[in-house]
């Protein structure tokens, strides 16, 4: 079984938390699946679940190298040299990353409104990007944004390999064929 799950922000990737905060079960009706990969708790969008370790293992092992695309909110208007950094590849405290995919790109019109909101600052302007990464370091796409001088404020995943975000609803699944 594979199952999308667009992620609401604020929502934890485990089942089980002893805080009290919102987790998959909360969201997650089908039972024995595992998230094939993360998203950090202030992080939106495509997580996929499944019961089968090896479609697991497929999606998440570096060594495959499977793309996974997010959409970025950064703070200030972003310049065509921070994308060429992240096309190059920038340099993190954990060592250099691969180079991405990275493209100027509009607020999407099927964007849902994030509770909390981003903050809004009136002297700073904030761009959006898209970028594809083949690995998947803790944090990496905050990092990257704040090693090039743009601040993530908002982080959507909208892809991992031929699996997308689509229409899905925020806290909304989708059973999808492997």
């Amino acid at each position: 079984m594979l199952i999308a799950l667009n992620k609401p922000f604020g929502v934890l990737c485990q089942f089980t938390t002893n805080d009290g905060r919102p987790t998959l079960a909360d969201y997650v009706r089908q039972k024995d699946v595992y998230p094939a990969g993360r998203l950090d708790h202030d992080s939106e969008g495509l997580l996929l679940l499944t019961d089968d370790g090896v479609l697991a293992h497929r999606l998440t092992d570096p060594r495959h190298k499977e793309p996974k695309t997010y959409l970025v909110q950064i703070d200030g208007v972003l310049t065509e040299d921070a994308l060429q950094a992240l096309r190059r590849g920038v340099a993190l405290n954990d060592g250099p990353t691969l180079p991405a995919i990275a493209e100027h790109a509009s607020e999407p019109s099927w964007l849902w409104r994030r509770d909390p909101p981003v903050r809004f600052r009136k002297s700073i302007p904030t761009s959006w990007m898209s970028i594809t990464l083949r690995e998947g370091r803790n944090r990496q796409v905050r990092r990257m944004t704040a090693a090039v001088g743009f601040p993530t404020l908002r982080l959507i995943r909208v892809r991992i390999g031929a699996y997308a975000l689509d229409d899905l609803p925020p806290g909304e699944t989708r059973v999808l064929s492997a």
